[in-house]
């Protein structure tokens, strides 16, 4: 009997560049760009700079670099670090149905191995595609189920793909591969519980599955193992992790149609810094403030139908999001999101700052916004917004978001994508050096060494 981890380990060793659909490839080179532009504008935030600075007290003058600074660390502290700066601002993609943000994970795990082995561009594109595609895969099991319990998708099942993607390009077979994913079902790890007090702790989940990947495919080059089971056995994560019998649970969407239906492609690019289910929200409330020249001050509430299933992600407790603790909180918050957002008229790389966070004029608006369940919203496999805005003077203005920003059906230009990135790593990269990097992205699987990237993407 082949286990699911057989199978998905089969499947990695089999996969080249060439095998890629040439659109899994274009946005897997975008998605290498976000994510290398977002861990330098997280190197900017108090929560960068933390980890940056145990990374070099855990392992300084190692071989290699974390991005922006160019610090030389160890293997897996530059993974983990990279990976958790990708996330300092909850602007990095998601897979929309599974909420796993796969991208940040896997291009830490790629950079770092192509520091300390040979890796062409197109070696590590091929291998950035199979780990997103296998964190997709594995979220997509039981969607929504995780985040209810208070697990993070990203710490769990980004994990396997980061391990995948590094057992790939350290060059294991399929044996070891499994045995790899097994040893990685031990390291799964990442609760929600910082989302009560405003704490960071999510934001290292990234880096930690990047981390684990590395070191469970190191570990079965050595000749460690794990079960082979690890998804689907009677301890295995699914077992272990949700223990609701009555939970349904379809393993098919692990190996179903694998190399033909891709799941990455599903994945959405973040044009504002929020939780992904509260971005059409955002989409609607501006376009009714453009089109219909709100003035904040005159609004006397907004109704916001949201499908059951997000309320206890975005909206609830209820006066724990209309008063968040720190920008953290903030940015996983329906009722403060929506009140920055129609207040300020624009959520960018600086939305969230104390001195907003503190504005009586949004905290106000925070309490007018009134979040009602709707049964007939879609669920995690489509991101829908509404509101309803309900002005002192009678008025009503609507707005609906059948799809979020930046997913396949609404996307984002490629000019758009270079523009978030120029505007994420301005701080810290000249314009020139900056050019160079998309430029080099944009021609990644040429590269002869992959790690000309990390080479451009430090302090010029």
């Amino acid at each position: 009997m082949t286990f699911l981890s057989g199978k998905l380990a089969e499947w990695t060793c089999a996969t080249e560049f060439d095998d890629l659909p040439a659109d899994v490839v274009e946005s897997t080179r975008f998605r290498v760009l976000d994510v290398i532009g977002l861990a330098l504008a997280g190197l900017g935030t108090a929560f960068g700079q933390s980890v940056r600075n145990a990374a070099l007290a855990l392992a300084a003058d190692g071989p290699a670099r974390i991005l922006g600074t160019g610090e030389r660390v160890g293997l897996t502290s530059a993974a983990l670090t990279n990976g958790a700066l990708s996330q300092a601002m909850e602007f990095d993609d998601t897979h929309s149905e599974s909420i796993v943000h796969m991208s940040g994970p896997a291009v830490a795990t790629g950079l770092a191995l192509a520091e300390v082995r040979p890796v062409s561009g197109g070696e590590l594109l091929a291998a950035i595609a199979i780990g997103n595609e296998i964190s997709c895969r594995i979220g997509s099991v039981a969607p929504g189920q995780f985040h209810k319990r208070g697990f993070h998708p990203t710490g769990l099942f980004a994990t396997f793909g980061a391990t995948y993607l590094a057992g790939k390009l350290i060059g294991l077979d399929p044996a070891q591969t499994a045995k790899a994913a097994g040893i990685a079902g031990s390291f799964a790890s990442g609760i929600l519980e910082c989302w009560v007090d405003g704490t960071q702790s999510k934001y290292l989940h990234p880096g930690w599955a990047a981390q684990s990947g590395i070191t469970a495919a190191l570990l079965a080059d050595a000749g460690a193992t794990g079960p082979e089971a690890v998804l689907e056995g009677r301890f295995g994560l699914f077992a272990s992790h949700l223990q609701d019998a009555d939970a349904e649970r379809d393993f098919g969407r692990i190996d179903g149609r694998l190399g033909t239906l891709w799941e990455s492609r599903r994945a959405s690019f973040k044009p504002v810094p929020a939780a992904h289910v509260i971005h059409p929200y955002i989409d609607a409330i501006l376009r009714a403030r453009r089109e219909h020249a709100i003035d904040p001050a005159a609004v006397e509430r907004i109704v916001v139908p949201v499908a059951p299933y997000t309320l206890p992600i975005v909206c609830e407790p209820v006066a724990e999001k209309r008063r968040p603790r720190s920008d953290a909180q903030g940015r996983v918050s329906m009722q403060y999101t929506l009140a920055e957002a129609l207040y300020t008229g624009r959520l960018g790389k600086d939305a969230y700052r104390e001195s907003a966070l503190e504005h009586p004029a949004i905290l106000n608006l925070a309490d007018r916004v009134e979040v009602e369940a709707d049964p007939g919203f879609p669920g995690p496999e489509r991101f829908k917004g509404a509101v309803r805005i309900v002005m002192k003077d009678g008025a009503v203005h609507e707005a609906i978001e059948e799809h979020n920003r930046g997913s396949p059906e609404n996307p984002m230009t490629p000019e758009e994508i270079v523009a978030k990135f120029d505007e994420n790593a301005s701080d810290v990269l000249a314009p020139d050096r900056r050019r160079r990097l998309v430029d080099a992205v944009a021609s990644l699987e040429s590269l002869g060494a992959a790690s000309a990237l990390i080479d451009l993407a430090v302090w010029s």
